[in-house]
């Protein structure tokens, strides 16, 4: 059998096969970390590093604490019969070889103590079910009961047990197999494939924060597109992403046909994900033409529209995110923006870019500016190398013009120099219409370029505006006066 010592570097691989042997303990390393370094990865790179004992692995794990002292951490979870150390950067969980049984309606496993065979048996995949023995007389053997190291050559995913029993008992490993899959760039057995297939239908049983975890990582490998495809051929996809699957497919009338816009959304993201692993701007990439099944319409003379695709899918991001227990705060509101807004550079580098009309920009997308021409760049699809290079030129003239406004009018956290409270103070009004006018006439002159974005011409328009208004100057003050400030509208705008 192979000898794979050289690869069991970090030095708590030592203390644990010194304690296994003190105790009489048949312990092995065991999936991730044995795939990882078969597949070339350094041991060093490695974090996270699975134990396996014929025992108890909760007391082996406290025996490593106690011999690692202070600058180690215990974690137990009693109901799993498991424990974590945390030691030099690693965490390493510690648990007894086990042989699991599954009722048909649950994916909750009833356990026995086990074999390290029936602990292998467990795995959802060959390339996971390798362990390497880290016991004195078989130090360093490699255990490979089901051939994963022929499967990692093969770059193939395959399980240990019949393909359609290993899914139906714990479905999540469906979308386990597709993110190995895409993360790897691997390809999945034919009978493995069609296993998730029969079984897709199972998904349901699975809590959606574990499927939205599964979802994160297959989005955040090199080229996720692939990954989707694939929950798309097994019928995973109709229960994880409905609003994806809803964009599938082409429509013709009077031989007028659009394009397919779940095939266009997975290019979006693989260009998306060449220039950037912000996990959010790629959700906002799979999400930007997700009202298009609803807005969606034939018109003669113009063929096929999406009118306002991106304000009514900006309004589904809530409930999308609430569905798939993601964060309801900055990150879906980010994510919400960019949706809104992914049109607008588009048209911009389609028109004559006039200063106003990049102001605006600017001062819609805030802090997001960079990320909404990135996600917008990604949005050209085109199979015409021309038509490419025009657009990405256009957008180029559009950057240059970003940079040099907001160099010139600081606009990318735009703070007009008058606020709400200013005008109450200077006019001696209370809260009303007035206000919002006189706010918003000021906001539109700066970005419109009547005035610059300084105190002194605004202050010049709000009182001739407010004249207009019907209002006097009451109380004049100046650049160098503290705006008036209001705790209550403050904590208003947060």
């Amino acid at each position: 059998m192979r000898k794979l010592e050289k690869f069991l570097k970090p030095p708590v691989f030592a203390v644990i096969a010194a304690i296994a042997d003190t105790h009489n303990l048949e312990t092995y390393v065991i999936g991730g970390f044995v795939r990882d370094i078969l597949l070339g990865k350094s041991s060093d790179e490695i974090k996270d590093i699975d134990i396996v004992v014929i025992g108890s692995g909760i007391e082996l794990a406290s025996l490593v604490r106690q011999e690692l002292g202070k600058n180690c951490s215990l974690t137990v979870f009693k109901s799993f019969g498991t424990a974590m150390i945390k030691h030099a950067g690693l965490e390493v969980e510690f648990v007894g070889a086990r042989k699991e049984s599954y009722r048909s309606d649950s994916r909750k496993p009833i356990v026995e103590d086990g074999s390290r065979e029936d602990d292998q048996l467990r795995r959802d995949f060959t390339i996971n079910a390798m362990a390497i023995s880290l016991n004195k007389e078989t130090y360093g053997q490699l255990l490979d009961p089901f051939n994963g190291e022929e499967d990692l050559a093969k770059k193939m995913i395959r399980t240990p047990l019949e393909a359609s029993k290993t899914f139906s008992d714990d479905p999540l490993r469906m979308l386990r197999g597709i993110r190995f899959a895409t993360r790897l760039g691997f390809q999945i057995h034919p009978d493995t494939f069609e296993a998730i297939k029969a079984t897709s239908h199972r998904i349901t049983i699975i809590s959606q924060e574990r499927i939205s975890e599964e979802l994160n990582k297959i989005i955040a490998a090199d080229l996720p597109g692939r990954g989707f495809i694939m929950l798309d051929k097994t019928g995973l996809l109709e229960h994880v992403l409905p609003e994806l699957h809803r964009m599938k497919g082409i429509e013709e009338i009077k031989g007028i046909r659009h394009k397919d816009n779940f095939l266009h959304t997975l290019k979006v993201l693989d260009n998306l994900s060449e220039k950037s692993d912000n996990l959010w701007l790629r959700w906002a990439a799979v999400f930007h033409d997700v009202a298009k099944p609803a807005t969606k319409k034939f018109e003669p003379g113009s063929g096929w529209t999406f009118h306002a695709h991106d304000f009514i899918g900006a309004k589904m991001i809530p409930s999308i995110f609430k569905r798939m227990r993601f964060p309801l705060n900055d990150k879906m509101k980010y994510v919400q923006k960019l949706v809104k807004l992914h049109l607008r550079p588009i048209v911009l580098s389609q028109e004559i870019v006039t200063d106003s009309a990049v102001r605006r920009l600017i001062f819609d997308a805030g802090e997001e500016i960079d990320d909404l021409m990135t996600l917008c760049e990604a949005d050209i699809t085109s199979k015409n190398e021309r038509t490419v290079k025009r657009h990405l030129r256009n957008f180029a003239i559009v950057r240059q013009k970003i940079i040099e406004i907001e160099k010139k009018d600081h606009l990318r956290n735009f703070q007009p120099p008058i606020s709400g409270d200013d005008i109450q103070y200077i006019f001696n009004i209370e809260p009303g219409r007035e206000i919002g006018i006189l706010k918003s006439f000021i906001k539109d002159a700066i970005l419109d370029g009547v005035i610059p974005n300084k105190f002194g011409p605004a202050y010049e328009i709000l009182i001739t505006k407010g004249n207009e208004l019907g209002l006097k100057e009451i109380n004049p003050i100046s650049s160098s006066r503290s705006p008036v400030k209001n705790e209550k509208s403050e904590e208003g705008d947060h």
